[in-house]
């Protein structure tokens, strides 16, 4: 039976869909919190299924079980604002027992370190309070040291004390920042804190076995999780209603919620103003409702604000990645909207002004996604859509205006359908292999390319950049390997595993009680020269210099991500080789980027990033504070208004009042067209380099 690919991403449906219906959450009693019999059960079933399914091998000894202790108390308290170190050092001494208790199902350390949890919860809120509401001096010297893994545990509750002075100080000072008034500051930061009490109160067993399986599973590979029984049917609600919302993917980091990615055709996406690695700091509903601040909510609470019916309003107060979380957050409003298929479609457009070649015609093909309408194709529509047909109809396109030569972008796509990824190699290379997929028995599976001949011969490029995944990198690695075309770009994301979904309840027959499933990594994605693209991902033939300044991104940046390795190269034959050019195109286009103010723009926001990531603490004094957001702010908008003037365009305030909507699309337009300029630019060297090469072939002969 031949493998198939199952993408889920829980987030992204919740985001998605219409609102649920849902009865309000109430306090649990810390007397409830104790595992269920269900609970056991689930627990025994999914260490057994992990043990023989799971892709990498489960040992469970007791430095696993030390690892899920760990992960355990770093989902709960990943700045180490909560626990004491006696906590810690009590915990530890039951986690001597949690690899016997783990096979047996036992669950009381779990649930004991999750009492114990919401008991400093309660410690820590009220001081935060008390905190709030005396003075603060923003002239004295002193620091916030930020999120940090090496930061110790408190020895007492006087360190914890200071911890949160500077804590609420810190929370303080970024407010005051945007303009609020103090009075405005004391009410948002009272509101923070007393939904971080209430949130946490109202965690039921459910939630805690949940978080503990997930720290369990996630100790053991980032990509294999657990869905209680509630969550999969919020989960079965979510994908039976129409595709409406704001199209995001969300992730959870630390107190904030992060932008993964942004769905194509999505509100988010088409607004140009959602951008990968943004933060939600609050949220509001309808053109004038009040923003709630979510610094510090759990992730589905913050999904549940942002979903909504179709043609509503939800405003979003956004962090920018590029503004650490000292800077100043910007507020947008999107429309809730049906994503449409055709909205997610490949486009095509032409670039003939190349400064390098005159009068050379280059054709780009946008890919957001690796798409197929499988509903539509199991009705019996011939014409269903799908990336590979679309694709063809463009490259038919573009012919017919004369293209000397085909790039296709794949920055930002983050996947979709194997099989697409599989058929659009096909439509460049006349028949072979595309990808091999190894599974956890060590079975190989080859997928080939299903259909003879080629649906374009001429020369060709692939764009991509860190956020290119899974089916982008098949296809970005297969047409590297065949030689069929020059790779740009940055390293892609290194997403090379496939996921199922299993019903947990399959393995009990007879269980009453609904045990939950289990997202099990049970495969890895292995190029055709026998290279995995897991962790790694596909190295560019020529790089960007944007990729210098990536520090922890994508695969490499995930605890626990499965290595990098090879297996046998699949049986193929090379179509072609870039190897000879190489280094004259390398070198042509590195004089080209030094020179070229697009790409000082995007270095010198990649380096402020590197440096905001880098930063382990931040300054408590205002005058300090202010002086280097100015800083971060003037340099960033020096570069971006250089370039945009460069263009013949005027820059646009996006701070402004009243923005012009159109002139700020076409300003976006420009920026995202930087890479894909040099891309053509560097086909078209490649091109000529080929002529010349021809040429010379000719009189040697």
């Amino acid at each position: 039976m031949r493998l198939r690919l199952i993408h889920l991403v829980f987030i992204l449906a919740g985001l998605l869909s219409g609102s649920l219906v849902s009865a309000a959450p109430r306090q649990v009693p810390l007397s409830e919190l104790f595992p269920s019999p269900a609970q056991a059960k689930s627990a025994v079933v999914i260490n057994k299924v992990l043990e023989r399914y799971h892709y990498r091998k489960v040992t469970l000894d007791n430095a696993f079980a030390k690892g899920v202790l760990t992960s355990y108390l770093e989902t709960l308290d990943p700045n180490r604002s909560f626990f004491l170190a006696r906590d810690v050092n009590r915990f530890d001494g039951g986690a001597r027992r949690l690899e016997d208790g783990l096979r047996r199902g036992e669950l009381d350390l779990a649930f004991d370190v999750f009492r114990v949890y919401r008991m400093r919860v309660d410690e820590r809120v009220g001081y935060a309070l008390t905190v709030l509401g005396g003075p603060f001096d923003f002239d004295r010297d002193e620091a916030f040291q930020l999120d940090s893994p090496d930061t110790a545990w408190a020895v007492d509750g006087a360190e914890l004390d200071e911890r949160w002075r500077k804590r609420v100080k810190n929370d303080f000072l970024t407010l005051r920042m945007t303009g609020k008034s103090d009075e405005e500051i004391r009410d948002r930061l009272r509101k923070r804190y007393d939904g971080l009490l209430r949130r946490t109160q109202q965690f039921d067993g459910d939630d805690v076995f949940q978080t503990f399986m997930n720290a369990f599973t996630q100790t053991l590979e980032p990509h294999t999780s657990y869905m209680s029984p509630s969550t999969s049917e919020n989960f079965d609600i979510s994908m039976k209603l129409s595709l409406e919302g704001i199209g995001a993917v969300l992730r959870s980091d630390n107190e904030y919620t992060v932008i993964q990615s942004t769905v194509p055709g999505g509100p988010a996406r088409e607004s140009g103003q959602v951008l990968t690695g943004d933060r939600i700091v609050g949220v509001g509903q309808g053109l004038d409702g009040p923003v709630e601040d979510v610094v510090g909510w759990r992730l589905q609470d913050v999904v549940d604000k942002i979903r909504g019916p179709k043609g509503s309003v939800v405003r979003l107060q956004l962090l920018p990645k590029s503004a650490a979380t000292t800077g100043r957050a910007r507020e947008i409003a999107l429309v809730r909207n049906e994503i449409k298929l055709e909205d997610q479609a490949a486009k095509g457009f032409v670039l003939d002004d190349l400064s390098n070649a005159p009068g050379t015609r280059i054709g780009v093909i946008e890919i957001p996604a690796f798409y197929r309408d499988f509903q539509a194709e199991g009705t019996g529509d011939r014409n269903f859509r799908s990336t590979t047909r679309d694709v063809r109809h463009l490259i038919d396109d573009l012919a017919g205006q004369d293209v000397a030569g085909i790039v296709i972008d794949l920055r930002g796509n983050g996947g979709g359908s194997l099989a697409e990824a599989t058929s659009l190699t096909g439509l460049f290379i006349d028949t072979g292999p595309v990808v091999q997929v190894k599974d956890a028995f060590g079975k190989v599976e080859v997928e080939t390319d299903p259909e003879p001949g080629v649906a374009y011969r001429g020369p060709l490029a692939v764009l991509v950049d860190r956020d290119s995944a899974s089916a982008s990198e098949i296809f970005a690695g297969a047409i590297q390997d065949y030689g069929r075309g020059l790779v740009i770009g940055e390293p892609t994301f290194g997403k090379g595993t496939v996921q199922t979904l299993i019903d947990l309840n399959r393995y009990v027959p007879g269980e009453q009680n609904d045990l939950g499933r289990l997202r099990l990594t049970m495969a890895e994605f292995f190029r055709i020269s026998g290279g995995s693209t897991q962790l790694r991902g596909v190295e560019p033939d020529i790089r960007f210099p944007t990729a210098d300044y990536m520090l922890d991104h994508g695969e490499r940046s995930l605890d626990n991500a499965l290595p990098w390795t090879r297996i046998r190269p699949a049986d193929y034959k090379k179509v072609g080789s870039q190897s000879v050019e190489l280094l004259a195109l390398q070198s042509a286009s590195a004089d080209r980027i030094s020179r070229d103010p697009g790409f000082k723009l995007l270095v010198e926001r990649s380096k402020l990033m590197r440096d905001i990531e880098a930063e382990t603490q931040v300054s408590l004094r205002e005058d300090v504070r202010r002086d280097e957001d100015k800083r971060r702010g003037s340099l960033f908008k020096e570069h971006q208004d250089r370039f945009l003037r460069a263009r013949g365009l005027t820059p646009i305030d996006e701070d402004a009042d009243q923005v012009d909507e159109d002139a700020l699309e076409a300003q976006q337009e420009v920026i995202a067209r930087i890479q894909v300029n040099e891309a053509a630019r560097i086909l078209a060297d490649s091109m000529l380099l080929g002529r010349a090469d021809r040429t010379r072939a000719v009189m040697r002969y």
